[in-house]
């Protein structure tokens, strides 16, 4: 946005600040909102040093504001949760898992390491993210907004307390893997009132059978992609055992020759993923069992029973397999219209590095990354805020706020906000 749609909403953008003004002090929390509006303007990029030459500001000072400064970041957090659950409750919630990864040059960026970034699609120098995402899944006017981000520390970062040091990396932070980083999101979201109808995620979480155990320990209704080698019974093994007839199946061997699916017709089903419009999938779908513990080699199923489907897309044959823990009377359509409301995660990400610098840090210090990704998420929010209520009212008191009355379809502004003030 630029300086005169920011000036617009200013009222709303005081109110939205103001709340999380008890976690400041008077003369941080200026550099709070300056912050905050260096995110949302029009910028080619917004790093520190942009965001402070814009705002007629120190570098120095703004760089000290992230890393340096006294500000009850926690709390900030804490707030902005309970905003999410106070102002956007809805029964159809639905929490998106996701990780992310930021290319970052050398080796100093906390947490950074060749690993695998989605930002590029191979093997990179790179910074990763494990996220939480909140959405109405409205069909219309969807509001989104990322409950949480937690740094992903590798192994390598581990025991080299030098590069620890170097990068403020706090004592009680250790290597975990990236499904448990989501399992401690979630449980802190619940525990600030967060409520989800839906958690769902892609098969790079979905692949770790602990981690089903974790959700169903939360008592969250989950559905998640799996791989086709996703370990499963169709059937309770008479005996614990390592030959063949007893051990656990791989998906893809199950849906191709168990009886469970293949005396079972395909079910047609259309989904609407948005990023792509309107498409039919052909389903099957049985009830099975997934490895629940291991004793030495040998592997036991979990008492209960989950949804296993095979998805296939009519038009391009793509396969998807999926897991759910959804009760056995909940309709297969409605597990898979929840399982394909990822796209709200990949467009809130697309709009997050182009509006509000999601991936624009350039930090050293643990502090000043976990800050500024808090700052992008509530800018992010904010945008997020105004675009539903403009959507929704079609206010004229708005700057350049259309009065067609015909809000646009999910998905369809990249630009968010802007879209809706032009």
């Amino acid at each position: 946005m630029d300086a005169k749609q920011l000036a617009s909403l200013e009222p709303a953008l005081n109110d939205f600040v103001d709340s999380f003004g008890k976690c400041f002090r008077k003369p941080t929390f200026k550099h709070f909102r300056t912050y905050l509006l260096g995110l949302m303007e029009d910028m080619p990029r917004k790093n520190i040093e942009t965001i402070a030459l814009g705002a007629d500001t120190p570098v120095r000072t703004l760089q000290e504001f992230l890393s340096q400064f006294c500000w009850d970041h926690p709390r900030v957090h804490e707030l902005y949760q309970h905003r999410i659950a106070d102002h956007h409750a809805c029964e159809q919630a639905i929490g998106v898992i996701d990780s992310s990864g930021h290319t970052k040059q050398g080796k100093h960026t906390p947490g950074v390491q060749r690993q695998w970034c989605g930002e590029r699609g191979k093997i990179d120098n790179c910074v990763v993210g494990v996220h939480l995402l909140y959405t109405d899944n409205h069909p219309l006017n969807p509001f989104s907004c990322m409950l949480g981000s937690e740094l992903y520390l590798p192994q390598c970062w581990e025991n080299d307390q030098v590069r620890r040091d170097l990068a403020g990396i706090p004592d009680d932070l250790h290597h975990q893997p990236e499904w448990q980083l989501a399992l401690h999101m979630l449980q802190e979201a619940l525990s600030n009132g967060i409520r989800l109808s839906w958690v769902i995620f892609d098969e790079g979480f979905g692949k770790v059978p602990a981690y089903w155990l974790g959700l169903d320990a939360l008592g969250l209704r989950t559905v998640g992609e799996v791989p086709s080698n996703f370990r499963c019974w169709p059937t309770s093994p008479k005996y614990d055992s390592l030959q063949s007839p007893f051990a656990s199946k791989e998906a893809r061997n199950v849906v191709t020759h168990s009886p469970l699916f293949r005396q079972q017709p395909w079910q047609r089903v259309q989904v609407k993923d948005t990023t792509r419009g309107k498409q039919v999938w052909l389903y099957k779908a049985g009830r099975v069992q997934l490895v629940g513990s291991h004793h030495g080699k040998t592997a036991h199923p979990t008492d209960r029973r989950y949804w296993l489907i095979v998805a296939k897309n009519a038009a391009t044959g793509e396969i998807k397999y999926y897991v759910s823990n959804a009760s056995a009377s909940t309709p297969v359509e409605e597990i898979l219209r929840a399982a394909m409301a990822r796209w709200h995660v990949e467009m809130w990400f697309e709009r997050a590095k182009q509006l509000a610098g999601l991936g624009d840090f350039e930090l050293r210090k643990y502090v000043g990354l976990m800050r500024h990704w808090l700052c992008s998420r509530i800018a992010m929010c904010f945008l997020a805020e105004a675009t539903t209520r403009l959507r929704g009212e079609k206010s004229a008191d708005h700057l350049r706020a259309s009065d067609d009355g015909v809000p646009p379809a999910a998905g369809e502004d990249n630009q968010l906000l802007a879209e809706v003030l032009a």
